[in-house]
């Protein structure tokens, strides 16, 4: 069955709806773009009036090119010549001498957005949902069916390179505003639109006179300084060699005549072949993968009651609330809860584009300083402080008057649950849920269930994940879980670090070197000092290990330093940035980058030999959502693979010898060695 259905009406214009079978979304597979192109083919040999490029499915126009096509790529010929199929099939598209508009309803992302970049004119669908984006650059790749010379064409480089280059989506006001799209209208006057544009024929988008100049030979090679000086400070060129590609395609070629589209397709073919491109990739199919947890179960939850209103606690209710839940939010008194209410009001003024959006989102969050909502909550989380009979006391005044069926969550970022649920006359609604701060940003949730936990409550806490937009990881309770177990050994050997005397500069851009998105240091300062002993603490002792010196850390503490949310920690921090002060003249240790990253990677290793959570699969998703591992790495067990497992062991070795026991190699390295990649 074909992908691409053609109607050719009473006025002579063509209908193209693509409907790729067997999915809920249309995406660019080898198969769909060969029935484009004999689509095509019948339009050129009997020419109508016009053609409309619409989706037949709701989820949206196109997502791009099938993903799973590049990993079959082995070599740049077949690289190169997969590229340069789907290129000339868009050029085909381009080529038609009557009009072409696309529809565009919800989103049109890489390949999708290229398809509709193709047509003469397009209309974005006026309902909220409108996403158009060449997001490729997160895969480690660029656009490649022509995306990176149609988008600086239409545009101009000023508009089209922050496009390719961040990977985010371009909304229905700002991209009409900008030209990608020449329309905004309602859907059920979308096709009167596409009928008065193929009827009017109006002069396409054109950039303007500035786009011009700066296109101009002897002025682009100083715009693209400027550019990869901006994607400098984001990102390293041996880490992600894909923006500083897309530059200098632009800064050689101006987004001209044919050879631009050859350069393309001969510098993604090499990109697609990259380690980089690689790992995340990977990434993308392990956030497929913990998307897929939930399976077909449906969160049974309307409405949710959430305990304590700290930071942590009242982010959470927000957030909830932000994602349509019914929330109620109790702390001791009402100037303890008020805080976490403005907070969730101004997080609704940042995420929502309309003032009934945020009224909605405003009533759904409810202050609750009496706890009535407990009686009438699905789900109860509790975010109080990490104090074990703190916990149990609460609980005890919690469960006998909540409804039959709810759940009891826990938000502990360290407390085995087995300890916690002792004293609950029913264990099995107890699971626990463990965001990360801040929880706008951070998309995981570690799912916490024990043996006494039934399973329907377990689906239940991945499902409300999901809807809270989460990406779930079932953990096994066991200190710490995966994530901040993980974390404690990695930060606890950078405060070894700097009681030893190497600058925390230097520190930390040893870890940022590795591809960390912020080292050690600032991570501590960014967590909260007191949170980062407390954990610290919790971990190594439950796990009988060796404790850091944290007299530094302890200090700090005293002073009232505890980073980031004080203002001042390890170091000062001024509108959310850290000022970290210069290294001078250190030397760096040629073994600081394997002291941090192989504490990190050995306990990961002794998490899958204890299968704190099922597979190496999820172990690498849960560390790189979880901690910002190296995301072009593909996971921290991918990274040990990929660097040779006799590799791992003969550093892990010299450290142990250099350093003593704690870098002794966990006995689940034989494990990983028999396990074949996935």
């Amino acid at each position: 069955m074909s992908s691409w259905q053609a109607e050719r009406d009473s006025n002579d214009i063509v209908w193209l709806t693509v409907d790729k079978p067997g999915g809920s979304a249309n995406v660019l597979s080898k198969e769909v773009l060969e029935d484009l192109d004999a689509q095509l083919a019948q339009l050129e040999a009997r020419l109508p009036a016009g053609v409309v490029v619409r989706s037949g499915k709701p989820s949206g126009f196109i997502a791009g090119a099938d993903i799973r096509e590049f990993t079959t790529l082995t070599d740049l010929d077949g690289a190169y010549e997969l590229v340069r199929r789907g290129q000339r099939v868009l050029d085909r598209l381009e080529a038609l001498p009557c009009p072409t508009v696309a529809i565009i309803q919800g989103f049109a992302l890489g390949g999708g957005l290229e398809v509709a970049l193709a047509c003469r004119y397009r209309i974005g669908v006026d309902n909220g949902k409108l996403s158009l984006g060449l997001p490729e650059v997160n895969l480690g790749i660029h656009p490649g069916f022509g995306g990176t010379v149609r988008s600086v064409r239409l545009l101009g480089v000023e508009q089209a390179m922050p496009i390719m280059l961040t990977g985010r989506p371009v909304r229905g006001e700002k991209a009409l505003e900008i030209g990608l799209i020449d329309r905004l209208t309602p859907e059920d006057r979308a096709e009167e639109t596409a009928r008065e544009l193929i009827a009017r024929r109006p002069s396409p988008h054109q950039p303007g006179l500035r786009a011009t100049l700066l296109s101009l030979a002897p002025v682009r090679g100083f715009v693209a300084g400027r550019l990869r000086a901006q994607v400098a400070r984001k990102a390293r060129r041996e880490h992600y060699p894909a923006p500083y590609a897309m530059v200098e395609l632009w800064e050689k070629y101006g987004a001209k005549d044919d050879a631009a589209y050859e350069a393309e397709a001969r510098s993604i073919a090499k990109l697609f072949l990259s380690d980089t491109a690689r790992g995340l990739i990977r990434v993308f199919f392990l956030q497929d993968k913990l998307k897929g947890l939930a399976g077909g179960a449906k969160a049974n939850i309307r409405n949710v009651h959430v305990v304590g209103a700290g930071v942590m606690g009242g982010d959470i209710a927000a957030w909830s609330a932000l994602r349509g839940f019914n929330v109620t939010l109790q702390d001791r008194e009402d100037k303890y809860v008020q805080p976490a209410m403005a907070r969730g009001r101004a997080l609704f003024e940042k995420k929502l584009h309309d003032d009934k959006s945020r009224t909605a989102a405003t009533e759904r969050l409810r202050a609750d300083v009496a706890g009535d909502g407990v009686a009438e909550a699905d789900i109860i989380v509790e975010a109080i402080f990490e104090n074990l009979e703190a916990k149990q006391q609460l609980y005890a005044k919690i469960e006998p008057r909540m409804k039959p069926g709810a759940i009891l969550a826990t938000n502990t970022s360290s407390i085995v649950l087995e300890t916690l649920n002792a004293q609950l006359s029913n264990r099995g609604h107890f699971v626990g849920l463990h965001f990360f701060n801040p929880v706008a940003q951070m998309p995981l949730i570690e799912v916490i269930a024990t043996e006494q936990t039934d399973e329907q409550s377990t689906l239940q806490a991945i499902a409300f994940a999901r809807r809270l937009d989460k990406l779930p990881l079932p953990c096994r309770s066991s200190p710490g879980f995966l994530v901040n177990r993980v974390l404690v050994p990695y930060l606890h050997e950078a405060m070894r670090a700097i009681n030893e005397g190497i600058p925390m500069r230097t520190v930390d851009a040893a870890a940022e070197g590795f591809g960390m998105p912020m080292g050690p240091i600032e991570l501590v300062d960014t967590v909260g000092l007191d949170v980062a002993q407390h954990v610290g603490e919790i971990v190594t002792k439950a796990m009988s290990r060796e404790p850091a010196d944290d007299t530094r850390l302890k200090a700090l503490i005293a002073d009232g330093k505890l980073g980031r949310k004080s203002g001042q920690g390890f170091y000062v921090w001024q509108d959310g940035k850290a000022i970290k002060p210069d290294a001078g003249n250190a030397v760096v240790p040629a073994d600081l980058e394997d002291r941090l990253i192989l504490a990190l990677v050995n306990e990961c290793v002794a998490c899958l030999r204890e299968k704190v959570v099922a597979d190496g699969e999820l172990l690498d998703a849960g560390v790189i959502f979880g901690t910002g591992f190296a995301p072009f790495r593909g996971g921290p067990l991918n990274y040990a693979r990929h660097a040779g497992i006799d590799n791992m062991l003969k550093r892990l070795s010299t450290l142990e010898q250099r350093y003593g026991s704690r870098f002794r190699a966990d006995p689940g390295w034989d494990l990983l060695r028999n396990q074949s990649a996935p």
